[in-house]
C-alpha cells in the first residue's frame, strides 16, 4: 500500500509517521508513507499557497493551483484510490472507514491549514471527505497521521499477533471488554477470577457480555446501529 500525504506543514507528520506501528510498516516493506510539501508548487518568489477569502471572511484559504499540481504529479505517476480531504465536516472516521481503506492500494490524503481550502478542490479534485470529529484543530496534519495509523495497522503482516485488529474496539461494533495482565493481585487489586479460571468458554462469555455493558455505557449509539 503507498499512502501520500500533501501537506504545508510536513514536520508534523514525520514523528507520528516514522515510530511505532507505522514505521515498523514501512521498515517491512508492506506500506509506503510520502510526505509531499505544497509549496514546492507555491506561488511567487515566497513560494505562497494561500490567500484572501473572496467575501471577506476572516482567515486565509488554500489555494487551488499548488494543490491541483501536487495531485497531477502523483497521477501521472500512477492511479489512486482515494483523494481523501481530512475535512472538520466530513464523515466521521470510524472502524468501519478504516477497514474499507486498508484493503486499497494507492491513496492521497490532503491536509487543509488555515481557514481551510478552496471549494474547488473538494468539487474537481477530493474523492472523499473524513473527520476525526466534530471540533476544529489548527490543520488536517494530525487527522491525516490518525487516519494513516488507522488503516496500517490492519494491513495484513503490520502487527505481530493479526488476531489482535481483530478484538480491537468497534471491529465487532462494540468497545472492547476490560483487559488484564500479570500480576492477578496488586496493591489489593484483583483480576476478576473468571479470567483466571482456564475456560476458555466462560471467560468469552464473560468478555461478551462486558462488552456489551461498556458499550451500553459509553457508546450507546452503536447498539442503535446493530439494529
Amino acid at each position: 500500500m503507498r499512502i501520500d500525504i500533501l501537506t504545508v506543514v510536513p514536520e508534523l507528520l514525520e514523528s507520528p509517521l516514522s515510530h511505532s506501528i507505522p514505521g515498523r510498516a514501512v521498515k517491512k516493506g508492506l506500506v509506503e508513507i510520502h510526505v509531499h510539501n505544497l509549496r514546492k508548487y507555491g506561488i511567487g518568489p515566497r513560494l505562497t499557497v494561500d490567500d484572501y477569502c473572496y467575501g471577506g471572511d476572516a482567515g486565509m484559504v488554500m489555494m487551488v493551483e499548488p494543490v491541483f499540481k501536487m495531485i497531477e504529479e502523483l497521477k501521472a505517476e500512477r492511479d489512486y484510490d482515494e483523494v481523501i480531504y481530512m475535512a472538520p465536516d466530513g464523515e466521521i472516521l470510524d472502524q468501519g472507514i478504516a477497514n474499507e481503506l486498508s484493503l486499497k492500494e494507492n491513496i492521497i490524503i490532503l491536509c487543509g491549514h488555515y481557514k481551510g481550502i478552496d471549494e474547488r478542490i473538494r468539487e474537481h479534485l477530493v474523492t472523499r471527505e473524513i473527520s476525526v470529529g466534530d471540533f476544529v484543530v489548527s490543520g488536517g496534519e494530525i487527522p491525516a497521521a490518525l487516519l494513516a495509523d488507522s488503516i496500517i495497522r490492519l494491513i495484513p503482516g503490520v502487527l505481530t499477533d493479526e488476531t489482535s485488529a481483530l478484538s480491537d474496539s468497534f471491529q465487532d461494533g462494540l468497545v472492547s471488554p476490560p483487559v488484564y495482565t500479570r500480576p492477578a493481585e496488586y496493591n489489593g487489586w484483583k483480576v476478576p477470577d473468571i479470567l483466571l479460571c482456564g475456560n476458555p468458554k466462560l471467560i468469552r462469555a464473560w468478555q461478551d457480555e462486558q462488552a456489551l455493558a461498556r458499550t451500553r455505557q459509553r457508546r450507546p449509539h452503536l447498539l442503535d446501529n446493530m439494529d
